[in-house]
């Protein structure tokens, strides 16, 4: 291990000596523990990395000179659309995924690397459960829709087939998530085939350019963003993984997503018979001030440009046929080629600019009392997952309906939208849809039938609760067998047990 003068020589080239002001006060195993964390720090990295924070922070936020006029939007050449195409083309994407996926060129790639702060809980999102009848979290959602997923490749192609999940997590969420894992047995997943890493962490900057200390023996660090997956995927040899897998093809996604349809065979079909090296499901945006992201061109190049840089009267113009004319909303939820994500490693990484986050960040001060801020005093570096955009050589985008694929949970349920309430209600309706597009019924206690759905973004409770689980069905497929011409009344689990004890 380095000594406390070999590290403090280092830090003092940085210009961040000050980090170990209160090494004298501590214990001999605490300051061994800050030192073991300071060492790594290389001097001219860390000198940068806190100068471009500081420099960063001091620009006012402006959207870039002139990007209005360098705006396009997505060709139609580009464009996929899994509402807008006919029945025979989507049933080709479709098969064109369960082949790839039976032949195991497929994998899924979580990003998982955040905490559930704005939920208002300390561990991971993933763990997190909006109310479900069942009382499924993130995780098990997600973990039965690979199981489905496999079930139906092979099915359909008379083999075993196996999807890996590769899960990126923070030093923050790797131990909960791991051992939630482990206590939940895989969710019936192969432990084999599923694969946690950690992305690396970056110290948080004060407004001034010093790293911040959180506590007298622990420096304020922050997950690189979730554009940090392509040095973790570098660091931690999964691509090397990936590559003796056969893995082909990866769909990677944010944890935080309740209705993401892993692996996606409609989606990977799409972009494999494209030719694509990369790719981005949208949703069409609600309205245009709307704040998420626009996948579009710039200056030629496939981009999404945040919300806040595009202009009111920009983000207000329309196409001939009334929908917004930069009306591609980025929902994080990619195609990449293995190859592709191979050359972003080794060529294109460094070449990545970091976003400014700037947040509430826990300190001590110079009497080293430690100080919760009430307001923002921290800057968090960080980079994009779509940041390679622009580096792909064949970049396509898909369409698909918000109802039915995208519904994100980041706030608590104060918040009047993304919270768990607005979660479970588009889960719930979203299987409702099903149930009724299958043929069943929905009856109160003397019979009478209750109203149909509202409008699918309508946002209210559903008229009545019903909940498929993915091991049943993954995006409302094979339920008419159990379904039409039968009454039911709420609620309705529909699981592997009960399709297996409830036959008509």
């Amino acid at each position: 291990m380095a000594s406390e003068a070999a590290v403090r020589a280092r830090l003092r080239r940085a210009g961040q000596e000050h980090l170990l002001r209160f090494s004298a006060e501590l214990a001999p195993g605490a300051r061994a523990a800050l030192l073991a964390a300071l060492a790594p720090l290389e001097p001219g990295a860390l000198r940068e990395h806190c100068g471009r924070a500081a420099a960063a922070r001091a620009r006012p936020p402006a959207p870039p000179p002139g990007l209005a006029a360098r705006l396009r939007p997505l060709p139609p050449e580009r464009l996929g659309s899994a509402a807008r195409s006919d029945p025979a083309t989507r049933r080709l994407w479709e098969e064109e995924g369960l082949r790839q996926i039976a032949l195991n060129k497929v994998a899924v790639l979580l990003l998982a690397g955040g905490q559930g702060t704005r939920l208002g809980v300390a561990y991971p999102k993933g763990m997190y459960q909006v109310g479900l009848p069942s009382g499924k979290t993130l995780y098990q959602l997600q973990a039965e829709r690979i199981r489905r997923v496999e079930q139906l490749a092979g099915g359909r192609h008379g083999t075993r087939c196996t999807v890996p999940w590769y899960i990126m997590t923070s030093e923050f969420t790797l131990g909960p998530t791991a051992q939630f894992f482990e206590e939940h047995g895989f969710f019936g997943l192969d432990p084999g085939n599923v694969v946690m890493f950690e992305q690396r962490m970056l110290p948080a900057v004060a407004f001034d350019g010093r790293a911040i200390l959180e506590r007298k023996d622990k420096v304020a660090m922050a997950p690189d963003g979730n554009g940090g997956l392509y040095c973790a995927l570098a660091d931690h040899g999964i691509l090397e993984d990936m590559e003796q897998r056969g893995v082909e093809f990866v769909h990677v996604y944010c944890v935080d997503n309740i209705l993401v349809r892993l692996a996606d065979p409609v989606f990977i079909g799409f972009c494999v018979l494209r030719g694509a090296d990369c790719g981005a499901k949208v949703v069409e945006k609600a309205y245009p001030e709307e704040p998420v992201g626009v996948v579009c061109l710039v200056d030629g190049a496939p981009q999404v440009v945040e919300y806040s840089e595009i202009s009111p009267e920009t983000a207000s113009l329309r196409t001939p046929g009334g929908g917004l004319l930069y009306g591609a909303g980025n929902i994080c939820n990619h195609f990449f080629t293995r190859s592709f994500l191979q050359a972003v490693t080794r060529e294109f990484e460094p070449l990545l600019q970091p976003h400014v986050a700037v947040k509430k960040v826990p300190y001590v001060d110079e009497q080293g009392n430690q100080v919760q801020p009430l307001e923002p005093n921290g800057i968090k570096m960080e980079k994009f997952v779509f940041d390679v955009f622009p580096f792909a050589e064949n970049f396509v985008a898909f369409e698909v309906l918000r109802e039915e694929e995208f519904s994100p949970l980041k706030n608590a349920d104060a918040a009047d939208r993304d919270n768990p309430t607005t979660a479970r209600r588009a889960l719930l309706a979203q299987h409702l849809r099903w149930a009724l597009q299958a043929g069943a019924r929905f009856v109160d206690a003397h019979g009478a039938p209750l109203p149909g759905l509202a409008s699918p973004l309508s946002g209210g409770e559903p008229p009545a609760v019903c909940e498929i689980s993915p091991l049943v069905s993954y995006a409302g497929e094979g339920l008419e067998v159990h379904l039409r011409g039968r009454e039911f009344q709420s609620p309705l689990i529909l699981d592997e047990h009960w399709i297996g004890a409830s036959q008509p």
